[in-house]
C-alpha cells in the first residue's frame, strides 16, 4: 500500500479519535451513537497511522505532499 495521507490530514484523523474517546470516556456520548462513533474513532486512528485511506484509492487522490513540485510557465 502506497501512502496517500499527509501529515495535517493524519493528525485531524487522530484529534478526532481522541476526542471521539475523551467524549465516550466522559459519558458524553452512550449507547448505539458511542458504538458507532468508536468503530469510526478506530477507523481514524487505524488509517492515520499506517498512512493510506482506503477511500482515496478509487479516486485517486492524496493528500501527501509531493516531493517533487511542479511549476507551470
Amino acid at each position: 500500500m502506497k501512502q496517500n495521507m499527509g501529515s495535517p490530514d493524519r493528525l485531524a484523523r487522530i484529534l478526532a479519535a481522541v476526542t471521539i474517546g475523551v467524549l465516550y470516556i466522559t459519558n458524553t456520548i452512550s449507547g448505539t451513537l458511542a458504538i458507532v462513533l468508536l468503530i469510526l474513532a478506530g477507523v481514524l486512528a487505524l488509517t492515520s497511522l499506517i498512512g493510506f485511506c482506503p477511500l482515496y484509492f478509487p479516486f485517486g487522490a492524496s493528500t501527501k505532499e509531493s516531493s517533487i513540485q511542479e511549476y507551470d510557465d
